[in-house]
């Protein structure tokens, strides 16, 4: 790296537009040095310059290229200012599109019901079989996991009180009420969100979506319709078998530390959690499915025809329908505080 009192002194030279450089006696002139003389003689070369050709090379690729800049931009209000504005533009044409997915989505609900004939039974059945039954694996392993924790923690506490019975209590509505559901929202959201968005950019990359739009193929009837549905008919399903997993988990654990048997552990557990817990946590698992198929397509219609913007709206997608579904579950949290408690 050239020394910043030299690149100084090299820049006050320059000033003299008549002075005559020879750089020929240079045996190797690099990039970095190239780059700095470049800067000093204000990104043109001078009139009277002498060099290599192979040197003079180096800067004929900076007369077609843009040279960064070095400077960090100063702080300015007026562009933090525009920055924000920018922000809230793009916020609101996002929540515009999305609205405007779902509006087409209604209308798409509406046409099947009189043509019933038109449903996508197909596209329906493979979008649950990819995002239902191919995540089963992966949650049941999660939910059993989380279940050992979340009771290993627990009865560290009970045991203090003398109160290890509760453990029933503390597993069953914690995991049937919100764990159960919000694990799998979660790994649906980031297993099978992303691969739809992807899915949607794919198309638009290979002009796909062009090609059913020349058809014409409804993009919502064929492509979103079906995810929505298939993710709201698989999520309360999948959410059951997480909540089975982590109750067999946490039952093991239970048995091992507060040598709760597994017979006193599933007499008890109907009386711990009331049915309409498990209703509540199917209802909010329909929800949390639909609006990860919904986010998923939105952002998935929003990418470029460029491998640059597929990769950047998938990686949105998923923050995106992760960040909602947790803004979900505490709304759900907040609307049935009272309901469902023994």
């Amino acid at each position: 790296m050239m020394d910043p009192v030299l690149h100084k002194q090299i820049q006050r030279v320059a000033e003299n537009s008549n002075l005559h450089w020879d750089l020929r006696p240079a045996n190797i002139l690099d990039n970095a040095t190239a780059l700095w003389l470049w800067q000093a003689w204000g990104q043109s070369l001078p009139a009277n310059l002498e060099i290599k050709p192979e040197h003079l090379r180096l800067f004929n690729k900076w007369q077609t290229q843009s040279v960064p800049d070095l400077v960090p931009p100063r702080f300015s209000i007026e562009q933090a200012a525009n920055n924000l504005v920018q922000v809230v533009l793009d916020v609101f044409g996002q929540s515009l599109n999305f609205i405007v997915i779902l509006g087409q989505l209604l209308l798409d609900i509406g046409h099947l019901m009189r043509h019933p004939s038109d449903i996508p039974w197909a596209e329906i059945s493979v979008t649950i079989y990819e995002s239902g039954v191919r995540a089963l694996g992966i949650t049941a392993l999660v939910g059993f996991l989380i279940g050992i924790v979340l009771s290993y923690l627990s009865a560290l506490q009970l045991k203090l009180f003398g109160a290890e019975i509760y453990i029933i209590d503390i597993l069953g509505l914690s995991v049937i009420r919100e764990l159960g559901p919000l694990l799998a929202a979660i790994l649906v959201a980031g297993r099978s969100g992303s691969a739809m968005t992807a899915q949607i950019g794919i198309m638009r990359v290979t002009e796909e979506l062009d090609a059913l739009s020349a058809m014409g193929i409804s993009h919502s009837l064929r492509l979103v319709l079906p995810k929505v549905a298939a993710l709201t008919m698989a999520m309360p399903l999948l959410s059951v078998w997480t909540s089975a997993a982590a109750l067999i988990g946490g039952m093991f654990s239970a048995q091992n530390t507060l040598d709760i048997s597994y017979e006193q552990f599933l007499l008890k557990l109907p009386d711990a959690v009331p049915l309409l817990n498990v209703f509540i946590g199917l209802g909010k698992s329909a929800v949390f499915g639909l609006m990860i198929a919904l986010i998923a397509c939105h952002f998935g219609f929003r990418i470029k025809p460029n491998t640059e913007s597929l990769g950047n709206e998938t990686t949105n997608s998923v923050v995106a329908a992760i960040t909602v579904v947790i803004m979900v579950d505490a709304l759900f949290a907040i609307l049935f505080m009272d309901v469902g408690m023994p």
